[in-house]
Order: structure tokens, then C-alpha cells, then sequence
């Protein structure tokens, strides 16, 4: 619900656009560093009190932001936002696996990450709706009411048996490793979930100045993005099933090089139809990628690190996204979206090869009869 209203809000209050810009990625950088030791806290003392914490931050900070005066406190509520978000994104995201059994993880990240897209489909145009009608301080009073009963319904619905060391129905990874970074097929997972959000970072942040330039108007930018979105939230529950019952690692690499195509066909569009073809084509990727992705990372963990992993995993989507914002505008600048683009998808491609040499690597090591 921010998302739209947010930089209305700080520009009303005195921001220029580079305060914004810094506002929004302070907030990218909170989230993104503190997931992996906020993962870490809820493999220490449990999965409630730490999705909680984040739960009453984040009400906490959207209830406040109304009430800054200037962009400097703006920024400094929005910080508490991303450590809210930091505590419990990848919590939530063990939850998930630890109360679950292991046949059945694909398939429950599948119905977690399409609740995950549709609310961020949803969001921004209820953002905009009770923008509109409300003004644009009254939505983050919205925003925290609703944090609150999702705080409410952690307390009631969570189930109870999901601290680290007490889970009964996920199942750890079938050799588990002595290190994080002995462990090759976590570490395929986190590189192909970088270059993956490289690239979707540069869709977001780039695709509306590429289309403008093209000459669309901004109703049919948001058709764009609607028809990436649809794409991307319809394909996740099928193959959430399929990545149950095929190769995690196959159906990743698949998807990252879908994402990887559709980001050079990006850059060469120039019209409505082909950008929604294109964006269309990235739906499809990254449907097919991140559903095996985020499912990799939860059965390649011990049950006591799972936090850890959702953790790092996490981070890596904040710091792809990020890393692809502040870098491809320098090079948008020289050398135009085109090229911009098709340097993302090269860029995506690259990570995919590392992916696939590592997830490789760590299997052959496996059949072998090696210790992990």
C-alpha cells in the first residue's frame, strides 16, 4: 500500500528526488542486511517472537510515518520499517518449511509466494484508492491497522511447534552439511536468486523510463506490469507441485535463462505488444525459477539453520534488486535502454551459469560417496 503514496508523502513534506531516492534505499539496505541475523534469531529463541517483533515494528513505523515533519525523520521511520520487514520476511519463510513435510515444500511455497504476489499486485492500487479518497498520511494509518491483525493472527493461528530445534513435520536435507558455505547447493541457490533479482530490479526500476520513451502512456506502463505480474502469480502454485517432483535444479536454471531472454527482448521493445510479450515471458521465468529457488534453499538446510537460510536468501533478492538500481542507470546513460537491458539479461545469464555449475558441482560431489 505505500509503494504510490510514499514518495507523494515525502515530497509533500520538502523531499527532492534524491532524498526519496535515499529514503527508499536506506529502507532496501535495512532489509536486506538485517534479514540474515534476524533468520538467525529465530533459529536461536523460536519463529513467534521474532515474526511478532517485525509484525509490531512494522504497524509501528506505518502508524508514525504520518507524523513526520520533514524527510529526515520520514527516513529514519521508514529504517524501522525495513527491520520490521528484515524480521519477518524470512521467518515467515521457515514457518513455512518446518511445518510442512519434505514431499510437500514446492507445493507450499507455491500457495506462500502467490499470497505474496497478489498482495503486492493488490497493495499499490488500494495505496492509490484510499489515496485518493483519504489523503495520502491516512493510508499508512490503513497500512498499520492492517499489520496489527496480522500480528492478531500469528497469535491465533501460528501453529505452536515451530521453534528450531522442536520441528516434527519438516524434514531436513538428506546430507547435510558441516558449513553454510560448504554447502554447494545453498550456495547455487543464493547465486541464482541474485542474478535473478538483478535482473527484476532492473524491470522495476527501468521499464517505466524505457516505455515512456517508447511512447506508452502510463495506463498501458501499468498494463505491462499487470500482465508480468498475472503471468508470475498463475504459474507459481503448478509449478510449486511440479518442483515436488522433478529436478529443483533443472527447473531453476530453466527459469533464469527464460528471465535472463526476457530481459534482452525488453530492451528491444518498442511497442505495447511486444513489451507485454516480453513481460509476459519474465512472468513465465520467474515463476518457474523462484518457486524452485525458495523451495532449494528450505530443503537444503538443517531443520535448526532454516531460519539462517531464508535469511540469506532474502538478502540476496533486497541486494540483487538494489545492486541493479544503483548500477544500470550509469549504464542506461551511456549507452542507452537497449543495451541497458540486454546487459541485465547478460548479467542474469551469467549468474545462472554459476548457478548451474555450483547446484552441479554439489550433486556430483554427493553421488560420489564424498562427505558434504
Amino acid at each position: 500500500m505505500r509503494i504510490p503514496v510514499l514518495p507523494l508523502l515525502a515530497s509533500g513534506i520538502g523531499a527532492s528526488t534524491t532524498q526519496i531516492g535515499l529514503i527508499n534505499a536506506a529502507f532496501m539496505l535495512s532489509a536486506g542486511l538485517l534479514a540474515v541475523p534476524s533468520g538467525l534469531l529465530s533459529d536461536r529463541i523460536g519463529i513467534t517472537p521474532v515474526l511478532l517483533a517485525g509484525l509490531a515494528l512494522m504497524s509501528s513505523a506505518s502508524l508514525l510515518i504520518p507524523l513526520s515533519g520533514n524527510w529526515i525523520a520520514l527516513g529514519a521511520i521508514y529504517l524501522v520499517f525495513g527491520v520490521g520487514l528484515a524480521a519477518f520476511t524470512p521467518t515467515m519463510m521457515s514457518s513455512v518449511a518446518r511445518i510442512v513435510p519434505r514431499s510437500h515444500v514446492g507445493r507450499a511455497y507455491s500457495w506462500y509466494t502467490t499470497a505474496v504476489y497478489l498482495a503486492m499486485t493488490i497493495g499499490p492500487a488500494a495505496g492509490g484508492w484510499f489515496g485518493h479518497r483519504l489523503g495520502f498520511r491516512q493510508v499508512f494509518f490503513v497500512s498499520g491497522v492492517l499489520i496489527a491483525v496480522a500480528l492478531l493472527a500469528v497469535l491465533c493461528f501460528l501453529p505452536k511447534d515451530t521453534h528450531a530445534g522442536h520441528s516434527s513435520h519438516a524434514e531436513g536435507p538428506e546430507h547435510p552439511p558441516r558449513g553454510i558455505f560448504s554447502n554447494g547447493r545453498l550456495m547455487a541457490a543464493l547465486a541464482g536468486t541474485l542474478g535473478g533479482c538483478f535482473g527484476f530490479g532492473m524491470y522495476l526500476s527501468f521499464l517505466p523510463l524505457h516505455a515512456r520513451a517508447a511512447g506508452l502512456s502510463v495506463d498501458q506502463i501499468g498494463i505491462v506490469f499487470a500482465a508480468q505480474a498475472l503471468v508470475n502469480v498463475l504459474l507459481r502454485i503448478p509449478f510449486g507441485h511440479l518442483s515436488d517432483r522433478i529436478d529443483r535444479g533443472a527447473m531453476s536454471g530453466i527459469g533464469l535463462v527464460v528471465c535472463a531472454v526476457a530481459l534482452g527482448l525488453t530492451g528491444a521493445s518498442h511497442s505495447l505488444a511486444t513489451m507485454i510479450l516480453s513481460a509476459c515471458l519474465l512472468g513465465a521465468g520467474m515463476g518457474t525459477s523462484f518457486t524452485a529457488l525458495s523451495s532449494l534453499v528450505a530443503i537444503v538446510m538443517p531443520a535448526g539453520q532454516r531460519g539462517l537460510g531464508m535469511g540469506l536468501y532474502n538478502s540476496c533478492v533486497y541486494l540483487g534488486m538494489m545492486l541493479s538500481s544503483a548500477t544500470m542507470g550509469v549504464v542506461i546513460k551511456k549507452t542507452g535502454f537497449g543495451t541497458g537491458f540486454l546487459t541485465a539479461g547478460c548479467i542474469t545469464f551469467a549468474a545462472t551459469l554459476l548457478f548451474l555449475v555450483l547446484y552441479r558441482g554439489s550433486t556430483l560431489h554427493l553421488d560420489t560417496g564424498a562427505k558434504p
